[in-house]
């Protein structure tokens, strides 16, 4: 299984819910896909996009739920990312976490090796 993960803020969530369709933030909308990290690119992401921070969502999927749209992409320093090239679908999240900002970093579930 190939967990990959969304970091936004929770009130996005909770509308994409109430909605049944995730389009974006404005980022993912003005780049024309969703971005997700894996595992091993989430503490990155959170620091380098979401730093200090409050009220962000940590969002997880399977990769292969997320069907032919979720492409593996070079990105910085040449890492593959996924990016879903289609409105998500907020029905396929295994589940959701809050991820707390602790004064240097987010707390992020214990989960997440």
């Amino acid at each position: 299984m190939a967990l990959i993960f969304k970091i936004l803020a929770d009130a996005d969530w909770k509308k994409a819910v109430s909605a049944g369709v995730y389009l974006g933030s404005a980022v993912d909308l003005a780049d024309g896909f969703i971005h997700f990290s894996d595992a091993a690119q989430l503490r990155e992401t959170a620091r380098r996009y979401f730093s200090a921070q409050h009220d962000l969502l940590l969002v997880v999927f399977e990769s292969a739920d997320l069907g032919d749209a979720l492409k593996w992409e070079a990105s910085r320093g040449g890492a593959l990312f996924p990016h879903l090239y289609c409105p998500l679908d907020p029905t396929l999240a295994l589940w959701s976490e809050p991820l707390p900002w602790r004064g240097e970093q987010h707390a992020f579930p214990d989960s997440i090796s």
